[in-house]
């Protein structure tokens, strides 16, 4: 069902690439890998030997972590909306 200048099936494509564009960002943001630090890379505090053995490669301590986690980052996607109130913003 499509609408308008669009052809048949456009709704869905731009639907599953919405999908597929969501989960290789999610994929990006995978656990750290490798051998934890003993030390946070950013703050030099030690991180926790707890906090280590959960999250093998972990290089944040819990602080600089959840500062990271909390600011907000630009998504760099496509507008795929073809309504003149999406394009205006």
């Amino acid at each position: 069902m499509a609408g308008g200048w669009s052809r048949d099936g456009a709704v869905n494509e731009q639907i599953e690439a919405s999908i597929s564009d969501e989960l290789a960002r999610m994929k990006a943001r995978r656990a750290p890998v490798g051998e934890s630090l003993s030390h946070c890379a950013e703050c030099e505090e030690p991180i926790p030997e707890a906090r280590r053995a959960a999250l093998p490669g972990v290089k944040l301590c819990i602080d600089c972590q959840q500062e990271r986690d909390g600011a907000s980052r630009p998504r760099g996607g496509i507008n795929r909306r073809g309504s003149k109130d999406s394009q205006l913003k």
